[in-house]
Parts: structure tokens; sequence; C-alpha cells
């Protein structure tokens, strides 16, 4: 009877994953908001049922996605079905959270890797040059556009986006990483919300203000810094190791900042809309991501948190 209904469920799953896929394929907009949703039919089988019938709902939907769609959707099961998988056995164990985005991030980021080598070995397709080219493109419309309305002097920050389009080969692996992160954090949040109205008990984050990394975060990031004033060659090993690690630690920084910042003002009484308002400035304004990255080293090398309950 059970193994019936496992195979009943599975045949369900099966159904609604495809009816998302049609769509996150085929049709333009809404296709881009149902994307997010392929995993949670399989987070669900596999809270349900376990790993071993999900990993066979899994290659199942490997198989439909080729016969019914187009081999070009292949890499759209694989990542988003793979992720679910992992997030939904991970659920299924009861694991905190930060295992859960930990498991999730590792996923994603290596079935975009996968994808990645795929792309280029089989298809003869580089998804950066061509990522390149596109934005290429995008800088020469915006040259002329400009040029064309007498707007000449924006050409040092056009000169900024050819630097940075540049730099996209060497960066590769930190937009994996943040790809994947992100890829993991967002589905974790739909997932749990979901799952949470249909009364299971799912892990949530402890809120901002209790966020910390290690301090030797601080260290790393450190060394980082030196490394990048005393320079390497393009091309270098080193050269992509410094590109790549210091926006990550520079990212951590930022969030140990905002963390300090929703810290003191709950430990103030000040209502949450304050420091949310500061987030969402900070990331439009790039002088005041520095000074929230200032305050994060600050938090972490001299414990600012632990300083203030200490002293009430």
């Amino acid at each position: 009877m059970q193994q019936t209904r496992t195979v009943t469920e599975g045949a369900m799953i099966l159904s609604i994953y495809m009816v998302l896929l049609f769509i996150s394929f085929w049709v333009p907009f809404v296709g881009s908001l149902v994307l997010w949703l392929l995993p949670i039919p399989f987070i669900l089988y596999v809270m349900r049922h376990g790993l071993k019938p999900g990993v066979f709902v899994w290659v199942s939907s490997l198989f439909l996605t080729l016969m019914l769609l187009t081999p070009m959707a292949l890499p759209l099961t694989f990542t988003f079905a793979t992720g679910g998988l992992v997030i939904g056995e991970m659920f299924r164990r009861k694991k905190q959270a930060f295992a859960v985005l930990l498991a999730g991030s590792l996923t994603f980021i290596a079935t975009l890797l996968v994808n990645f080598i795929i792309s280029i070995v089989l298809l003869d397709i580089h998804p950066i040059e061509t990522m390149q080219e596109m934005l290429y493109e995008s800088v020469v419309t915006a040259e002329t556009l400009l040029s064309s309305i007498g707007q000449s002097e924006s050409g040092d920050v056009l000169t900024q986006m050819e630097t940075f389009i540049d730099q996209l080969m060497v960066i590769t692996p930190f937009l994996f990483i943040v790809t994947g992160i992100g890829y993991a954090l967002f589905i974790q949040w739909i997932a749990s919300t979901f799952l949470r109205r249909l009364k299971y008990e799912i892990s949530t984050f402890p809120p901002l203000r209790e966020w910390s990394f290690p301090k030797s975060f601080i260290w790393y990031y450190l060394i980082m810094l030196i490394l990048l004033m005393i320079g390497f060659e393009q091309g270098d090993t080193m050269y992509t190791v410094v590109m790549n690690l210091t926006p990550l630690l520079e990212m951590a920084m930022i969030i140990q900042g905002f963390a300090f910042i929703f810290f003191y003002f709950y430990n103030k009484g000040v209502t949450r809309a304050f420091p949310i308002t500061i987030v969402i400035v900070s990331l439009f304004m790039p002088f005041l991501l520095s000074i929230v990255r200032i305050l994060g080293l600050i938090d972490l090398g001299f414990d600012l948190r632990k300083r203030m309950n200490s002293g009430k």
C-alpha cells in the first residue's frame, strides 16, 4: 500500500513539475517567476518519501524533459531538480537553516559548474564569452546613443563598464559561488514559506542581528588586502585567487556590518523599518556600503555586540 502511494505521488509530482517546466520554458515573463518554483515538487516529495524514491523521480524528470521538451531544457531540470532533492533531504533530516543553505549552495554551485563544462565541451559554447559579447554590444549601443545626444562626458563610465566586462573571465569562480548561494537562499526561503503553510516543522534562520562570521574571516580579509596592494600580473594564479576571494570577503564584512546595525537599533528599541531603510539605501550608494563594511570589520575585530551587551 505504501509503495503504491509512493509511486502514485511520484507520478503526480512529475506531472506538476512538467507543467511548471513548460511554463518556465515557453511563457515569457511569467516563466521567469515560475522558474523558482521548479524545486518545490522535489523538496515536498523527498520530505514525504525519502531520498531513494526522490532519486527515481529525479531520473524520471530528466528523461521526461528530454522526451517532451528539448535538450536545451535539460540544464534547467538538472539544476533545479538536483537542488530540490538536496534541500528536501536536508529539511527531512531537520537540519538547521544554515546547514540547509550550505548544502543547497554547494549543490547549485556544482550543477552550474557541470552545465558550464558541458556547454563548453559538447556544445562548443563558452557562457562567459557569450555574456561578454552581449555586454560589449550593449556598451557600444549605449556609447552610440550617448554620443547622439551629446553626452560624450559619460565616456569614463563606459570605460569602467568595459573594464568590468574584461574581468568577467577572471572572476568566474566568484560568479559561480554568489549565484549558487543566491539560488539556494531564495529557493530555501520559498520552500520554507510553502512547507510551513503545510504544517511542516522547518528550521528558520536566526534574526540578522544575531548573525556573525568566524573571527578568522577578518584575518583572511586583511591578508587579501595586503596581497591586493602588492599586486600580481593578470593571468597569474595569485591574481585570480585575490580577485575572487576579495569580493567574497567584502560581502561577508558587509553582512557583518548590517547585522551590527540591526543589533544596535534592536538594543535601542527602534523599529525595524529604520535599519531596513539603511540596508536598501546602502545597496544603491556604494560609499555607504564601504562604511558598512568598515563597521563589520570593527564589530568582528572588537566584539562590539558583546561589549554593548556587557555594558548594560
